[in-house]
């Protein structure tokens, strides 16, 4: 929960990525009544690839609780999306919308996979692409696939080609892993006996802002995941936490004690031009800057209980956010700077809320007890967040509105924890 960084200790770092692997395993745990019925035909011709495109797009759509592909009888001869449609009888088939492709093999050994989208209600084509892949990259072309009809259906960007990273607690050992938005393809950057917190991505999603614990004390590291070499950003006198970056990425706020008590300083990634930005006799921390870059949301007790202020970034009066309950913590604007994503106590129970900035009013999204990181997607759909089930930790997902929730499990015995959603990659 907010402030646990001041009492997490470690033991020893181990640099070699993790030999044992566990891929996130996605369980629908709620779903909106209301889901658009999409038939994604079998591409012609993608059994010679292993894993099946249409298998991950229809995964993917399904993920996003806007969708639900329809179940289709085998398909003789398989459409493609070279042949006419009709589309009377897909919409027997109870289908708002059609996805058909196909895959053929290149002299070059590669692949070329084509489909289209169309509009079986409209009885129009909405687009097609076609992409060239390899084997090995069959998973990242459907999900471009799939953010491409998710596109075209909803206006809103798909976030299936992002990535997220997280924190996998095994015995005494912690991994700093990271993923597709689906769980798949995990690597693991940064295994250690020391815990490793608050991972952030730069807005370019090229490197990850982390607080390890390998010194026996928290330091703030800067991670290419590029080349995987990293520097320090952060290793002053006592604490340094929480870092989060500019929308610029040249800038992160982090949290320092070397001053005395903790206060939100602002420190150039390679770690020169520290300047303090908070000053008060109490705890301020975890910022959060809005997406315009123009404030720093904080964590601060200067009321006498946790609650969430906004200050201009570059300094100022502090203007307190949240007012009902006695414990907020953890702010993350929205991408579109319109709500506040946060955790709050409510009666006993830690959840995670929806602030709207404009008039104040919140709703709790979530129904767990024990919530904490919440992560907004790019789009704004979605908020991925860390909770405790059966005593152990997990991932989970839930809509912005509240209404469709899925659930993240890894191994037996795994805690995951500390999860962060990438940034979109052009």
């Amino acid at each position: 929960m907010a402030f646990h960084w001041l009492w997490l200790c470690g033991l020893g770092l181990l640099l070699a990525a993790s030999g044992v692997r566990a891929q996130l395993q996605i369980e629908i745990t709620g779903a909106t009544a209301q889901r658009a019925p999409i038939a994604i035909a079998p591409f012609a011709g993608e059994a010679v690839l292993g894993p099946s495109i249409t298998g991950i797009v229809r995964a993917d759509l399904e993920r996003s609780g806007l969708f639900r592909a329809l179940e289709l009888p085998t398909l003789n001869p398989v459409p493609t999306e070279a042949a006419s449609v009709n589309y009377s009888e897909w919409r027997s088939r109870l289908a708002d919308a059609l996805v058909v492709g196909s895959v053929s093999s290149r002299p070059d050994g590669r692949f070329e996979v084509r489909f289209r989208l169309h509009d079986v209600v409209k009885q129009a084509v909405l687009g097609g692409i076609a992409y060239t892949m390899t084997k090995d990259q069959v998973r990242a072309t459907a999900h471009r696939i799939a953010d491409f009809v998710y596109e075209k259906l909803t206006g809103d960007k798909g976030v299936f080609s992002t990535r997220i990273a997280y924190v996998v607690k095994r015995g005494n050992r912690y991994e700093l892993q990271i993923a597709d938005a689906d769980g798949a393809g995990e690597e693991t950057a940064l295994a250690s006996f020391e815990p490793i917190i608050s991972p952030a991505w730069s807005p370019d999603g090229r490197r990850l802002a982390y607080v390890s614990f390998e010194n026996k004390k928290p330091v703030v590291y800067v991670h290419s995941l590029l080349d995987g070499k990293r520097n320090v950003a952060a290793n002053f006198r006592g604490s340094n936490s929480a870092p989060a970056w500019s929308p610029d990425g040249k800038t992160l706020a982090v949290t320092l004690s070397r001053e005395g008590g903790s206060q939100i300083f602002l420190v150039n990634p390679d770690g020169s031009g520290v300047r303090r930005i908070t000053t008060s006799s109490a705890i301020d921390t975890e910022p959060r800057y809005s997406p315009d870059g123009k404030w720093i949301y904080f964590t601060s007790d200067r009321g006498g209980s946790p609650q969430i202020y906004r200050m201009p970034s570059t300094g100022g009066e502090p203007q307190r956010v949240t007012f009902e309950g006695s414990y907020n913590v953890s702010p993350r604007p929205s991408p579109d700077g319109k709500t506040l994503a946060y955790i709050t106590r409510n009666s006993g129970r830690f959840q995670v809320a929806l602030q709207d900035l404009a008039n104040r009013q919140v709703q709790i999204i979530t129904d767990s007890d024990r919530d904490e990181s919440p992560s907004f997607a790019p789009n704004g759909r979605m908020i991925l967040l860390a909770t405790v089930i059966g005593g152990r930790g997990l991932l989970s997902a839930v809509s912005a509105d509240g209404r469709f929730k899925q659930r993240l499990t890894g191994s037996t015995g795994a805690d995951v924890r500390e999860p962060a959603w990438g940034p979109f990659i052009e």
